[in-house]
């Protein structure tokens, strides 16, 4: 089964060559590897030749994580496309687990890998993003001990940071929302494939290690907390079906305003009142994506509710299945 790789870089060159390293000595090699970037000036632009024959799509400006899939989406002819992160480096049969598991379970139009720490593999970086009732988001499995698991399972959506689609699929959602640029896009389209009516799959033995957040200063930079948090919200006004939305909707509320309370404690006030407020001008445009993706949907708001994570106090678990 033919696959296409692509991978979005952004000042993070050295980490690119290392990643492509690994895909370079993968059983199964990929027919096509796309590498967007996002107008690096970190010597990417200098390259001559990488470690494996790339085709590079150049940005003169920075379109976000988002933006740079979206177009090396509109150039792959496989059937199946696999988003790379540069700080992510796969085992050697990683994409060859991959498309057996693509084989497999031809029902699932979404897999994911088990990231583990690039700095200990013997700790896990995440098991696939789970979502709560509330519109808050981890990686499941996130700083628990790695134990190799035997069977696949379900989970909410892929990290996109080593994630497969089927092509067509991911197409015929239209791709990422560019709106988002980064930070939960992924989430965002995976919620919207769930409501089309596909699933996603974890695979036990696609292994990858992460670096994570490796060009934009760390899950809890300004970078990362004003885009995580602003897209939080659209995430959950876009997607939560209807009777769902309302039963949820003030527990939304107050997880966002417990999120100001929690990071202008840490002295991020600024960052996080801004994400917050641009949110808030930004729900009319959503609320209009919104009636398109409800009215479109597939499946039932029960299946939906049954992939939510319901638990009481919203924590990452180890979701897997052995």
């Amino acid at each position: 089964m033919s696959v296409s790789i692509i991978i979005v870089n952004y000042n993070s060159t050295r980490l690119l060559i290392k990643c492509l390293e690994h895909l370079a000595v993968q059983t199964v090699l990929p027919d096509q590897v796309f590498v967007v970037d996002n107008a690096s000036t970190d010597g990417f632009e200098d390259m001559a030749a990488f470690p494996l024959h790339v085709t590079a799509i150049r940005q003169t400006r920075n379109i976000g994580f988002a933006g740079a899939n979206n177009q090396a989406l509109a150039r792959c002819t496989t059937p199946l496309v696999v988003l790379l992160n540069p700080d992510a480096f796969p085992d050697p049969d990683w994409l060859e687990k991959m498309l057996a598991a693509a084989s497999a379970y031809p029902e699932c139009a979404m897999f994911g890998s088990r990231l583990v720490s690039s700095g200990n593999p013997e700790v896990l970086d995440g098991d696939g993003d789970q979502y709560h009732v509330s519109g808050i988001v981890w990686r499941a499995g996130y700083g628990f001990e790695f134990r190799a698991a035997h069977f696949p399972w379900e989970v909410f959506s892929p990290c996109a940071a080593a994630a497969m689609y089927k092509t067509e699929v991911l197409c015929r959602a239209g791709g990422f929302d560019e709106d988002f640029f980064c930070y939960l896009e992924d989430v965002d389209l995976g919620f919207r494939l769930r409501l089309s009516g596909h699933h996603c799959l974890q695979v036990p033995d696609a292994v990858v290690r992460h670096m994570g957040s490796a060009t934009s200063g760390g899950q809890q930079s300004d970078f990362a907390v004003y885009h995580g948090h602003r897209n939080l919200v659209w995430t959950f006004v876009k997607n939560m079906p209807e009777a769902l939305f309302w039963i949820f909707l003030p527990l939304h509320l107050v997880t966002n305003l417990a999120a100001v309370f929690w990071y202008s404690g840490k002295g991020q006030a600024r960052v996080i009142l801004k994400a917050k407020k641009d949110a808030v001008f930004g729900l009319a445009h959503m609320w209009q994506k919104r009636k398109n993706i409800q009215r479109t949907k597939q499946v039932s708001q029960k299946e939906i509710y049954r992939v939510l994570d319901h638990s009481v106090i919203p924590w990452p678990k180890n979701n897997e299945t052995k």
